[in-house]
């Protein structure tokens, strides 16, 4: 960390003070200096009048307003200013109310304004210097050197405050944009959470629905096969609540040292012991293919691929009132199609299978990953799911 100026903290209080006592010190500091060579005039000067006083006066109080009518200001201090040459008041060695007002001037004031009073001051400064007796050549330069950095030294504060309030307009931009993209990022995780539910809670409960049904059914004719029943839906509740309790883990800011991690996320991996459970639970022939060449996917795609599934099996149990469903994994050099297909019609008044929130979320989860879904009727007449993912080769490509 670097060392500030022993000044820093001066100019901090300065820049924070009230404006109007600045101005006011600054005033008198100003006449103060103007009166100083006449109250201690060199030989051959005249002492100082109350005239010559009363057009020092006019050269410093104008400065108290400077920032409230800068313009104005500048005008009353360089009338005195003129007034005093020609009347031949002795003047200083140094305007200094008019080097103050320059410095204003090009600090705050509108170009016509600054260029209007720097000519004025360089044409006033060269004539009274042209009729004075006995001036030399380095006074014309000290005068108009004298004029000109002051207002130097105001462009450069003028374009140092326009850059600050640049970076500063510039900061509260990127500030809005972090904020919108947070916000961004918390909606499409809560969404993603959302659907996460959804499909858990839909698949777990359609499960045990179908089980809880045939368990009346059997519980006198087929003893075991009830037992069955009941483990069926007592092992869909556990793994239901394993999964909730995995999801609803991200939304934990802390974790107490005695908690075990969070699992993660079911993929690829979980999807053979998925078409398994649904074929058992439900009483469906279910079948898991794949065909190509298996590449790596990035997680939240292996994420998607098993929700998708899981939520295209669970409109099967729900609404199709099928035989049998079939979930087929197609990789290709660019992409993976995961095809899930039933042989289901489902009952007449049963709800659409083509714009509910299942279907809604898996387009969702799709799009999520830079790929497609679309559904439709099967080859012998039930539904299909195809969604198309990239491979993590192509993710970032399709996502841009």
């Amino acid at each position: 960390m670097s060392a500030q100026p022993w000044f820093t903290p001066a100019l901090e209080r300065l820049r924070t003070a009230n404006p109007y006592a600045v101005d006011t010190a600054l005033a008198a500091l100003v006449l103060f200096a103007a009166s100083l060579q006449w109250i201690f005039p060199d030989e051959g000067d005249d002492r100082l009048s109350w005239q010559g006083f009363l057009l020092a006066v006019g050269t410093a109080v104008p400065l108290v307003w400077r920032r409230r009518a800068p313009f104005r200001s500048a005008c009353a201090v360089s009338a005195a200013t003129t007034t005093m040459a020609v009347h031949h008041a002795p003047p200083p060695d140094v305007a200094y109310g008019g080097l103050v007002v320059l410095y204003t001037v090009a600090v705050v004031c509108p170009p016509w304004q600054r260029r209007l009073m720097l000519v004025g001051w360089l044409v006033g400064a060269s004539s009274s210097m042209s009729v004075m007796e006995h001036a030399q050549p380095f006074e014309y330069a000290f005068q108009l050197l004298t004029i000109v950095s002051a207002y130097g030294f105001g462009v450069l504060a003028r374009v140092q405050r326009a850059y600050t309030a640049a970076l500063e307009d510039r900061a509260r931009r990127l500030e809005r944009e972090r904020a919108a993209d947070t916000a961004r990022a918390l909606a499409q995780e809560r969404a993603r959470i959302a659907r996460d539910m959804h499909d858990i809670l839909a698949h777990a409960v359609s499960l045990m629905v179908v089980q809880a049904e045939a368990g009346p059914v059997v519980v006198r004719s087929d003893p075991a096969r009830a037992e069955a029943v009941f483990d069926a839906i007592a092992g869909a509740g556990r793994d239901a609540m394993t999964q909730l309790r995995r999801i609803l883990g991200v939304l934990k800011e802390e974790r107490r040292e005695d908690c075990s991690p969070r699992l993660p996320q079911p993929g690829l991996a979980a999807l053979a012991a998925l078409v398994r459970q649904v074929g058992e639970s439900a009483g469906l022939r279910t079948e898991l293919s794949t065909s190509g060449q298996p590449r790596p996917l990035h997680p939240d795609t292996e994420v998607a691929v098993y929700r998708v599934a899981q939520e295209a099996l669970t409109n099967t149990v729900k609404h199709a009132y099928a035989a049998s469903a079939t979930v087929e994994l197609s990789w290709a050099e660019d992409a993976l199609t995961l095809t899930v297909t039933d042989d289901g019609r489902g009952p007449a008044d049963a709800p659409s299978r083509d714009g509910g929130h299942g279907l809604i979320g898996i387009r969702e989860r799709a799009a999520a990953c830079g790929g497609s879904a679309d559904t439709g009727r099967g080859p012998a007449g039930g539904f299909r799911v195809v969604v198309r993912l990239p491979t993590a080769a192509d993710r970032q490509a399709a996502l841009g």
